[in-house]
């Protein structure tokens, strides 16, 4: 099956559908590595109710990865070069959004003289990003409404 993926800007009514991808992705995928438990203090159903998403939507305006029309997955690239939500539906992991939507981030990283981009890196998405060049820094324990979480601090220098 041949498609193309395109990529745009957010838009306000594209928090309802980046919700659901988010809240998919962590509980269908992710809980792989992670607990029950754990997936559901990342990604309560609570967040399905877009309200709070919506409002931090409108500041960081993901980049919106779509096919046909479809939004399929979606970034965020802060100023500082801090890429925080970084969310593929769990239909498409595999098929080149990630990699789509992480060329789009370098792109946007060299416009804006952005020389070292850095997340902090689930335990699933760890691989995805050292395919794309970011080294460990730091394996790391964070505590989010008391549940313990394993991620990685990852960087990548942009030339």
């Amino acid at each position: 099956m041949e498609f193309i993926i395109s990529i745009r800007e957010y838009q306000p009514e594209d928090a309802i559908l980046l919700a659901s991808i988010l809240y998919n992705t962590v509980h269908k995928i992710n809980s792989a590595h992670y607990t029950e438990e754990q997936v559901d203090v990342w990604a309560p159903a609570s967040i399905l109710k877009t309200e709070k998403l919506a409002k931090k939507f409108s500041i960081t305006n993901p980049i919106i990865a779509t096919v046909e029309d479809k939004i399929v997955g979606f970034a965020e690239l802060e100023p500082n070069g801090h890429i925080d939500c970084f969310y593929c539906h769990h239909d498409w992991i595999g098929k080149g959004i990630g990699s789509a939507l992480m060329k789009e981030i370098f792109l946007r990283a060299k416009k804006n003289s952005i020389r070292l981009l850095f997340s902090e890196v689930s335990i699933t998405a760890k691989p995805f990003f050292e395919r794309h060049g970011f080294a460990i820094i730091e394996k790391q324990q964070v505590i989010k409404n008391g549940v313990k979480f394993t991620n990685f601090k990852m960087e990548k220098t942009i030339s």
